[in-house]
């Protein structure tokens, strides 16, 4: 335990290494003691470092690896770190992995914070102060270190399970830190969120902070996950209540309707403002000319998604460097595909992105969408990139429409220089047709020239990009700026709906169910008069020129999880309309919060992930196709639930004073590692 009680013991150093100048804009000061924190303006500090933990789950490669690979919604692109998280190989998958090691010391440095400034807040007592000269002032910062401290040990609890509940300040060395079980860390993060909920105010007072209603959310969150159980075991061991679903209800519901100010966006693809360009929604190349810009980011428009109504918390990130910490939100890195090579007319620029090209969408990922009338899959994915440089490309006599085109640029800087059709199988398109199209152009689908085979034209070097985390502005601006300003989203009110109806589902109220994932839904329909990428009629089905509302298409109904409806590919395990709705509750989260960094607690939660990840029944069909939802987790077994706990954190535990001998290390460490 050496390494965690070190981080405890320099607790007081990190403080004093930085105050906050306001919320999330930190300024190094020196010359600090600790009596420092002892003062209304320390105790600030205190509280206000505690949130940046948060930050953690976006500043590296852990954002993909521990909460969206290994999972159905992703699978490897071609310059993968990591790729053990999503492949379950043991022999990089275990207690000596870097991640796990980095979790565990950043969630418990944030309870530690959280821990030191419940203490001090409690010591304090200053009538004179301005800040907290009251006890409803006081309880206002003690009830956001107890949110932030529910959060780190729901982060904690979902990854590795039973975990050292530690609930006091580490100010001295200690190395005595036995696992609590499953159902008592809940029972702490429930005491925590109560608390919390109780004493913050509905509206927070800044961008960032928690409030009664973020604490609302978590608890509905939190109980659902103690409710998905569903082997006697698993119930057993979460310490599941038979009141937790109406708990669930009651909370969520609260979060909808309660004084707290959240509101659906009107459109879903305001959430992601800022990551589309400027000249969206021409998605095809106009005639001859161009358009004369390339796309730029605009700050402006990040910043109005950074304060959305639906948003109900998020990792705080500035253009402000030390404020940002580390290499600020690097998650804009990891879902592009490597537009900058193979395709005229493209180079590397902040707009579209550093390409790591880590991972790229499942066909799970693009066949549960109903495409035709869900604006929401091409509010997420980019089809068409715009040329920001000359791409030096003219007609021959082969192919000019004209001969005065001959000699003449295909296409010009602001004109679509790649495209990327979304077809199914059955409708592949000739090989040779891909090359009649003015500007690079990829099916995901084709009929190849050579035999006529279908075959996949996307590969794991050229995929759909997922653009919710794409961050077309940074701190800098040099073209490889990893550091991204975009805050890094927690939580929203379109999940609060979702786990809403999934509580009422699970109570067999399927037509209450129904009426959440409706207003979801609705939202996500095209509405009347709306643009709609032409795809929906070249490709999906829909009618050139139709513009009325989707929703009457799209709405939900009971024969989607009482029957086995081909719309929603249930693994081929499933036969009963209890377990479809989880399926199908699960299918909702993926068309709503794709990539959105919950897929891989949200299977294991439902204790679904060895059944829809493994390589034997991890199966669905599509269109008389079988697919695997994850043909690339080939070594997953059933211990894989849970993360190994670090080995440092093993070989430095102590149990009276005495090292543990190889029996009590084993029983320490989770099954499997």
């Amino acid at each position: 335990m050496k390494r965690f009680s070190k981080y405890a013991l320099v607790l007081l150093l990190i403080l004093s290494t930085f105050s906050c100048k306001k919320f999330v804009e930190e300024e190094l000061v020196s010359n600090l003691t600790f009596d420092y924190y002892k003062t209304d303006k320390g105790i600030e500090d205190v509280v206000e470092s505690a949130y940046e933990r948060l930050r953690w789950k976006f500043n590296g490669e852990q954002a993909y690896a521990m909460f969206n690979f290994g999972d159905d919604e992703f699978i490897l692109g071609d310059q993968f770190n990591f790729s053990y998280y999503n492949t379950y190989t043991a022999s990089g998958l275990n207690a000596d992995e870097p991640l796990v090691n980095s979790m565990w010391i950043a969630m418990y440095e944030g309870i530690n914070r959280c821990n030191v400034g419940i203490e001090l807040l409690g010591e304090f007592n200053d009538p004179n102060s301005t800040v907290l000269g009251t006890e409803a002032k006081k309880r206002v910062r003690l009830g956001e270190l107890h949110f932030l401290r529910a959060y780190y040990y729901f982060t904690l609890v979902q990854q590795f399970g039973g975990v050292p509940l530690v609930l006091q300040s580490s100010r001295e060395l200690r190395t005595d830190f036995p696992r609590a079980s499953v159902a008592d860390v809940y029972k702490s993060i429930i005491a925590d969120l109560i608390y919390a909920k109780d004493n913050l105010p509905p509206v927070s007072s800044a961008l960032g902070r928690a409030s009664a209603g973020t604490a609302r959310h978590f608890l509905a969150k939190v109980y659902l996950t103690r409710a998905s159980a569903k082997s006697n075991e698993e119930k057993a061991n979460r310490g599941m209540q038979s009141t937790d679903l109406d708990s669930v209800i009651f909370h969520a519901n609260g979060v909808i309707t309660g004084p707290y100010g959240y509101a659906l966006e009107a459109d879903y693809m305001n959430l992601w403002s800022g990551v589309y360009p400027a000249n969206y929604p021409n998605v095809t190349t106009p005639a001859l000319g161009t358009h004369g810009t390339a796309p730029a980011g605009d700050y402006g428009k990040i910043k109005l998604a950074n304060q959305s109504k639906e948003v109900i918390l998020a990792a705080q990130f500035t253009t402000n460097v030390a404020a940002n910490t580390t290499a600020g939100n690097r998650v804009h890195e990891y879902f592009i595909m490597q537009y900058d090579s193979g395709i005229p007319g493209l180079v590397r620029d902040q707009f579209n992105g550093r390409p790591f090209r880590r991972m790229g969408p499942s066909d799970y990922v693009i066949d549960i969408f109903d495409r035709k009338n869900d604006s929401r899959f091409y509010k997420s994915f980019r089809t068409a990139y715009y040329s920001n440089a000359d791409a030096k490309v003219n007609f021959t006599a082969s192919d000019a429409p004209t001969p005065a085109l001959v000699g003449k640029p295909k296409f010009g800087v602001g004109d679509t220089a790649a495209f990327f059709i979304v077809n199914d199988r059955a409708n592949a398109i000739p090989e040779a047709d891909l090359g009649k199209f003015r500007y690079r152009t990829y099916a995901r689908w084709i009929k190849a020239a050579s035999n006529g085979a279908t075959v996949k034209g996307f590969s794991n070097n050229k995929y759909l990009t997922l653009v919710k985390h794409l961050d077309p502005v940074r701190v800098s601006t040099i073209v490889n700026e990893e550091s991204g300003v975009k805050n890094g989203i927690l939580a929203r009110l379109g999940e609060t709906y979702l786990i809403l109806a999934e509580a009422h589902g699970r109570k067999a109220n399927y037509a209450t169910a129904l009426t959440y994932i409706n207003k979801i839904r609705e939202r996500a329909a095209y509405k009347a008069g709306e643009f709609r990428n032409p795809q929906t009629y070249k490709y999906d089905g829909a009618t050139k020129g139709d513009v009325s509302s989707t929703y009457p298409a799209l709405e939900a109904t009971m024969t989607l999880f009482t029957t086995n409806a081909a719309s929603e590919l249930y693994p081929t395990t499933v036969s009963n309309t209890e377990d479809r709705f989880i399926h199908f509750i699960l299918n909702e989260r993926t068309r709503e919060l794709c990539g959105e960094l919950y897929r891989w607690e949200d299977l294991v939660r439902t204790e679904t992930l060895f059944q829809r990840v493994n390589q034997g029944t991890g199966t669905y069909v599509f269109q008389g196709t079988t697919y695997k939802y994850n043909p690339e987790a080939t070594s997953i077994q059933e211990h894989n639930k849970l993360r190994p706990i670090p080995t440092q954190q093993i070989n430095l535990t102590t149990v009276e004073g005495r090292p543990m001998d190889p029996d009590a290390k084993k029983k320490y460490q989770n099954p499997g590692y």
